[in-house]
């Protein structure tokens, strides 16, 4: 039975005439006058408080806005082995006292060495600088502490929630049945997505042991560069250790239809029932988007749950000019998205989307205490009838204020920025003829590596390991690395309108410096052992 939405007018009002305003802030009387009261009272955020509160707040906001303001790298550099003493040096049973002292010895072993995300030269993960709305949503939400599991803690929020979800279904296109919810990220989203298709596909068995007989039959197809965590589902789902099968890439690294179909035909005729095909818009290493429009059609002729991971490629959801690369992913049946990937949000903000609401009943669990089944008949909105968690932050407020101070239209146009900035990176790598760069991205990733000349050819993948590991002991860039072919390559994720063509080419100079090094002082050792 699917979940209605919740009338607003039919939260009961309370009866006779609105309570007065209360008077202005008064200051408030010190807490060791209060009977009972002792000194970890104090630090108890309440209406008592909320003169330390601001006090201790601004402190901490004005360290980071210091911080902030004075780095001029991404990462100083610091290694495991330097920092973990700092840390493990600490008596945790030995309080300081107070915040500001907290906060100095916060600053020690945090902030000082922290990765700053927002720097122009940043340019390892799929993590982006965020915005100063989705900031202020941080700060409200966590001193609220409202709980998204079930209306009587979180009232406004879960409305606040459900009409994001909305919102984001109709950017998708999915229809008036949809609906979903927020997650902690696109694994989580991921993994829910999955458990619905096995749910799914398991109706047609009659019996427990018809089930299980099924169980091990069911398999998922997703493309070579797909997300991880699909195999890491299937295998808390309790399938098969095989059950995940890779479907092979165009030389764009997209999935290719016809040998999609020909998988599906193939487990037919082996008795092995697909459950769901996963497609990617946006894959980590390079930014690929399946062909949806092809993939769709291909399950909807098989009856196949199609489900969407768009955890990168969301950002085109809000994209004045290129909501087109995502054609087709409105005939999905589950859609990830990352608010916090390409939505420039902090961490966490992600959801899982579905075109037939009524599928969410199977992360239904009613508990007396909590979320009986007479809410349902009485239309309360519990947000725990369609998650797998049951306490979950308000994150939705950070996209909610996003979206209220910015629009969509001016994330779109930021999202666009980094994209266009890929796209002159990718041809300011491929004109370079130290550099050898894979497919150009549609997104903002650039798969490349420094490729050595004469005797030092053989050094490649030596060479940009050191040169990766290199930049970060420097501090004065972060870059990633993956796999192509068995061979390692280096990897740029643009996500900061701030970064130019400058920082990209400063970026790769210092990459070629270290490992044109690597390579110089390999084959001078190299000529030595043979000379000698």
């Amino acid at each position: 039975m699917s979940l209605p939405a919740y009338p607003v007018e039919a939260v009961p009002s309370p009866s006779g005439p609105p309570a007065p305003t209360p008077p202005g802030p008064a200051t408030p009387a010190p807490v060791e006058a209060r009977p009972g009261s002792t000194a970890a009272r104090g630090h108890l955020f309440n209406g008592g408080t909320t003169a330390r509160y601001r006090a201790v707040l601004a402190d901490g906001v004005g360290r980071v806005a210091r911080r902030a303001a004075g780095v001029d790298r991404p990462f100083t550099g610091i290694t495991p082995a330097e920092l973990a003493p700092r840390v493990s040096g600490i008596d945790l049973d030995r309080p300081l006292g107070d915040s500001t002292a907290a906060l100095d010895e916060l600053d020690e072993v945090y902030l000082r060495d922290a990765v700053w995300f927002h720097h122009p030269r940043y340019l390892a993960h799929l993590n982006c600088p965020v915005v100063i709305p989705a900031l202020l949503g941080e700060a409200v939400l966590t001193a609220v502490n409202s709980s998204l599991d079930t209306w009587d803690q979180s009232v406004g929020a879960t409305l606040i929630e459900r009409r994001l979800v909305d919102w984001t279904a109709e950017r998708i296109g999915l229809g008036p049945a949809a609906d979903g919810v927020f997650t902690s990220g696109g694994s989580q989203s991921n993994l829910q997505a999955m458990l619905l298709a096995r749910e799914e596909a398991s109706q047609a068995a009659p019996s427990p042991q018809a089930r299980a007989e099924l169980l091990p039959r069911l398999r998922v197809l997703t493309s070579t560069a797909g997300h991880f965590s699909v195999q890491k589902s299937a295998k808390l789902l309790g399938l098969s250790p095989d059950a995940v099968r890779t479907i092979p890439t165009d030389a764009q690294r997209r999935m290719i239809p016809a040998a999609l179909r020909r998988e599906i035909e193939r487990c037919r005729r082996d008795g092995q029932v697909v459950m769901a095909v996963v497609a990617t818009a946006g894959t980590t290493d390079f930014g690929s988007i399946d062909p949806l429009d092809e993939i769709a059609a291909i399950c909807a002729a098989a009856g196949v749950w199609l489900h969407v991971d768009a955890a990168y490629g969301c950002g085109l959801l809000a994209s004045p000019t290129r909501r087109h690369l995502l054609d087709g992913i409105e005939r999905a049946d589950s859609v990830t998205v990352d608010y916090h990937k390409s939505f420039f949000q902090p961490v966490s903000s992600s959801a899982l989307l579905v075109r037939d609401r009524r599928v969410l009943r199977h992360a239904t669990y009613h508990a007396d205490y909590l979320n009986p089944a007479r809410m349902v008949e009485q239309r309360i909105p519990n947000q725990v009838d369609k998650s797998l968690q049951t306490t979950r932050r308000f994150d939705a407020l950070k996209l909610w204020l996003t979206l209220r101070v910015m629009g969509p239209d001016q994330l779109g146009e930021l999202f666009d920025e980094v994209v266009e900035r890929a796209a002159g990176a990718w041809e300011l790598i491929s004109e370079d003829p130290r550099f050898e760069v894979v497919t150009k991205s549609p997104l903002s990733t650039v798969v490349f590596r420094y490729l050595p000349t004469g005797p030092g050819r053989g050094l490649a993948d030596g060479a940009n390991l050191y040169a990766r590991e290199a930049l970060a002991a420097s501090g004065a860039a972060l870059v990633a690395s993956t796999t192509v072919d068995g061979r390692h390559f280096l990897k740029f994720t643009l996500l900061n309108p701030e970064t130019t063509l400058d920082d990209v080419g400063h970026v790769l100079q210092l990459i070629a410096e270290h490992a044109g090094r690597y390579v110089h002082e390999r084959t001078t050792a190299d000529l030595a052992c043979r000379v000698g």
